[in-house]
């Protein structure tokens, strides 16, 4: 009897908390008429507004899309850096990339130049605090975002999930990738690959609109935003158009999943969407599926069996159902993680950043993504889809439904529960 009472009030306490956390909450609806074309000028304003970004022209320099080359250029700018490195980012762990990132900020700090690191405090929790204690003796300014706090315990729930790097305020590294040695291949878990992961690099007036957005998550960690001309130059050019949207949640609106959708629905000739933990909300599902009804080449590539959250990826395969059915493609990357946000759309639109296609990233996290018009990068992502899709498993409709009974109840159980994970 007391066993069967001690469940019960176990159960109550787990959905308590889950009424908390808004599980329960309506959702929001996305409808829209008249979605103007990437190539229509009114475009970024009308994207600018139902997805509460920002405007900026900038440079695309580089788009990298193997994690050695990610690393050695990210390792390069700092080396090259005179005034200022700052940056931010949600996944850090033990090893020889941690040790290397270290190595280049503190030397760069010994050499006079501002070093700003904001930490997401979960993601580097495995981080020992002597690392953190060198980083400072070498003149680091360290700052973790939300940490466990009796003051305030549900908003540990709430991380920063931006991996950005600004150098001197002349260019910025945006895209998904931590500093750890996983990205390098997990042998142990299957991976024979480096992850599969790119960034991109801009330079122009870009730069300043995210060195305010890293400014204000700087203000919000305890830290001094010094606002001066070094850091937001006034005189830099840019050629091309580039909605910034930057998300601060939780939210039951949320601006990057207003981006997807927005721009899904203004797709015409192709859909290439990559993102590892796969579970979109029922109106990036609903718009997925309408564009392949329409004619659009909708294609998707996600994580196979080799990656970092196995229960995640039995919720993603649940998700299949509708979008085989509708002719999807659906690619599962074979060789190690996939890792990659990436959204290619027609032929020349392209968005990527930190957020995943899913319920933390899009309502939970403090994300970070670009999304532009330039026939060049759109280029260098095709190549990036291709050669992902030739190392992918082909998933059909006839083979999802042959998954184990077990595989579809867990993936149903990891469902239920996709806004905590």
């Amino acid at each position: 009897m007391i066993e069967w009472i001690s469940g019960f009030f176990l159960i109550l306490v787990v959905l308590f908390v889950l009424y908390l956390r808004g599980t329960f909450h309506r959702k929001v609806k996305y409808r829209m008429k008249d979605i103007p074309s990437f190539n229509d000028p009114h475009f970024p304003l009308a994207m600018m507004g139902v997805s509460a970004s920002l405007i900026a022209s900038g440079n695309v320099e580089n788009f990298w899309d193997e994690i050695d080359g990610i690393y050695a250029a990210r390792l390069e700018a700092i080396r090259r850096a005179r005034r200022t490195i700052h940056f931010e980012t949600f996944f850090m762990t033990p090893g020889r990339r941690g040790d290397e990132f270290a190595d280049g900020i503190i030397e760069r700090s010994q050499a006079g130049v501002e070093v700003l690191l904001i930490v997401d405090s979960l993601g580097a929790s495995s981080m020992p605090k002597q690392y953190w204690q060198r980083l400072r003796a070498g003149g680091v300014n360290v700052r973790f975002f939300h940490p466990l706090t009796w003051k305030y315990p549900l908003n540990f729930n709430n991380r920063t999930h931006r991996k950005l790097m600004l150098i001197d305020g002349k260019i910025a590294f945006v895209g998904g990738m931590g500093v750890s040695d996983r990205w390098d291949g997990m042998p142990k878990a299957g991976d024979t690959e480096p992850w599969l992961d790119c960034e991109v690099s801009f330079t122009g007036p870009i730069v300043a609109i995210l060195e305010g957005i890293f400014m204000q998550h700087w203000l919000y960690v305890g830290g001094v935003a010094s606002l001066s001309q070094e850091i937001f130059h006034p005189s830099q050019d840019g050629s091309t158009t580039v909605i910034v949207t930057p998300s601060d949640n939780p939210t039951d609106s949320s601006p990057v999943c207003a981006l997807f959708y927005t721009s899904i629905r203004a797709a015409k000739k192709r859909i290439w969407l990559a993102s590892p933990y796969f579970l979109p909300d029922k109106n990036s599902r609903s718009a997925l599926v309408n564009a392949k009804k329409n004619g659009v080449d909708v294609r998707i590539l996600t994580v196979g069996p080799h990656n970092d959250k196995k229960l995640v990826y039995y919720g993603v395969r649940e998700r299949y159902r509708d979008l085989l059915a509708a002719g999807i493609e659906i690619n599962e990357y074979q060789p190690s993680m996939m890792h990659a946000k990436v959204l290619l759309i027609d032929d020349a639109f392209v968005s990527t950043g930190s957020t995943n296609l899913d319920p933390r990233s899009l309502f939970l996290n403090d994300e970070l993504h670009l999304s532009l018009v330039e026939p060049k990068l759109a280029n260098l992502v095709e190549e990036f889809f291709v050669g992902g899709f030739k190392k992918s498993d082909r998933i059909s409709l006839q083979q999802w439904k042959k998954r184990h009974w077990w595989q579809s109840l867990l993936g149903q159980f990891v469902l239920f529960f996709r806004w905590q994970l």
